[in-house]
């Protein structure tokens, strides 16, 4: 085995590198430890956060990518197709590809087929699949298909309660050491709806996963690639638009929108002239023509890239930047309001008559108080950049269409529900994952808003 990194994987990577850090050093102060758990003092707040983690945890997997080694006459080989360690969790389903469409835990292909008999005569028939539901066709004593399901179902829910009464004997020994080290009384968390929520994440993802060798369990496409599979591939796709667009955002927001609200004059108007002329331009156009011009660079040199892979990750790693450069007007402006109002608060002015220099307010009186701000709008872009890449991609200049993405399946999806019989499925999977997503940073969003904004805790 050969480890590949790709330039998503570095990046991402990096940043869970740095988040740790900053959250550990941040922690170190009394409030902020306080405002960190009154976020998660909210029971709603605590099941979005669990969801996101399971979302995040499966975005890191499939940005652990490798070169597999095979023994080929008693020598290994390292291959030259790149995976990542979902694709090798998912193996089965790579490998199990039907020839055509295939309903949800179907037995036989969606559309007829036309088959010949010896006699010559022909007539149309739904052919039994390749791999989904065969254990029931070739086995006469194998029970039906619902008592079938059911059963694995039994087996695959009581392993999800035996993990999730892991976790909760694991957490439950850490807090009463805890408890025992701090002495002090505190507010007790909603453990229970942490436990809820792993659970059911827990149930499915296990359910899912078990039943998928057996069954197609949210059926397959066009040309018989499983839809669960999609499914989960695409999550690392929105959360590296959604994650990593906002940071890439992030510093050039701060410098500008701080640097316009503190020294004003000249500096305030040509920042000003920036955003007002970006946002002048329409934002789908603008990132046409960049994915475009990035588009037509891949395709006159082939040569930069060994792997299709590598061609898809220099796409989506272009068009993250080109998000985060477009995106960043609206916090600029905030952060511009916001230091106009503090730069004339009297403690900021006392400052400045003792001489303290402008780099020193602002990383002393002016950054700490724009802080809840930047993390309150950290959250919502990452939603609604996790949209962005689905429209971009239905329209075309997204992702590059090899890469799995919940666009794509959604473009996908536009011409199978005009066919007949209509194929849904695909919608559905994609629409139920990004919805969950974006559900649960909308929902983690607010109460971060609530905790960190002292306008809303008045």
């Amino acid at each position: 085995m050969s480890l590949v990194f790709l330039w998503t994987d570095i990046l991402v990577w990096a940043v869970v590198v740095l988040v740790a850090f900053l959250a550990r050093s941040s922690l170190k102060s009394i409030q902020n430890r306080k405002q960190f758990r009154q976020i998660f003092e909210s029971p709603v707040a605590m099941a979005s956060a669990v969801v996101l983690v399971f979302y995040f945890a499966i975005a890191l997997l499939d940005s652990i990518h490798f070169k597999p080694a095979v023994d080929s006459a008693n020598k290994t080989v390292v291959q030259q197709q790149v995976i990542s360690v979902i694709d090798k969790l998912f193996e089965h389903l790579i490998t199990q590809q039907e020839r055509t469409y295939s309903a949800p835990f179907a037995t036989h292909e969606y559309s007829r087929s036309l088959v010949y008999d010896e006699a010559g005569n022909v007539s149309q028939q739904y052919l039994p699949l390749k791999y989904g539901g065969q254990h029931l066709l070739t086995d006469s004593e194998s029970p039906g298909l619902l008592k079938d399901v059911l059963n694995k179902t039994v087996f695959a829910v009581f392993i999800a309660l035996l993990i999730t009464l892991v976790l909760v004997a694991l957490n439950s020994v850490y807090q009463l050491k805890s408890l025992a080290k701090h002495q002090h009384a505190h507010v007790a968390l909603p453990w229970w709806s942490a436990y809820l929520t792993v659970f059911l994440i827990l149930a499915f993802l296990s359910w899912a996963f078990y039943l998928s060798h057996y069954y197609h369990v949210l059926g397959t496409d066009k040309v018989g690639q499983d839809v669960f599979y999609q499914s989960i591939k695409s999550i690392r796709t929105g959360v590296l638009i959604g994650g990593l667009t906002t940071l890439v955002m992030l510093p050039l927001a701060l410098l500008l929108g701080i640097s316009a609200g503190y020294f004003k004059g000249w500096v305030d108007d040509v920042v000003q002239y920036l955003y007002t002329t970006l946002n002048s331009i329409p934002g789908v156009l603008l990132i046409a023509a960049a994915v475009l011009v990035m588009q037509v660079i891949i395709y006159n040199n082939p040569d930069w890239f060994s792997s299709t892979e590598e061609r898809a990750d220099i796409r989506l790693l272009f068009l993250i930047f080109i998000l985060g450069m477009t995106s960043w007007t609206g916090l600029c402006r905030l952060l511009r309001a916001e230091t106009l109002k503090i730069s004339q608060i009297e403690y900021v002015s006392a400052a400045k008559a003792f001489g303290l220099g402008p780099f020193k307010i602002i990383k002393r009186h002016i950054m700490p108080n724009l802080l809840h701000l930047v993390l309150i709008a950290v959250v919502l872009d990452f939603s609604s950049m996790v949209l962005a890449e689905a429209v971009l991609s239905y329209v075309g200049i997204g992702v590059d269409p090899t890469m799995y993405s919940w666009g794509n399946m959604i473009n996908q999806a536009r011409l199978e529900m005009a066919r007949e019989p209509m194929v849904w499925w695909s919608l559905l999977s994609a629409f139920l994952f990004m919805f969950v997503l974006v559900l649960a940073a909308n929902l983690f969003s607010d109460r971060v808003q609530f905790v960190l904004d002292p306008r809303a805790q008045k």
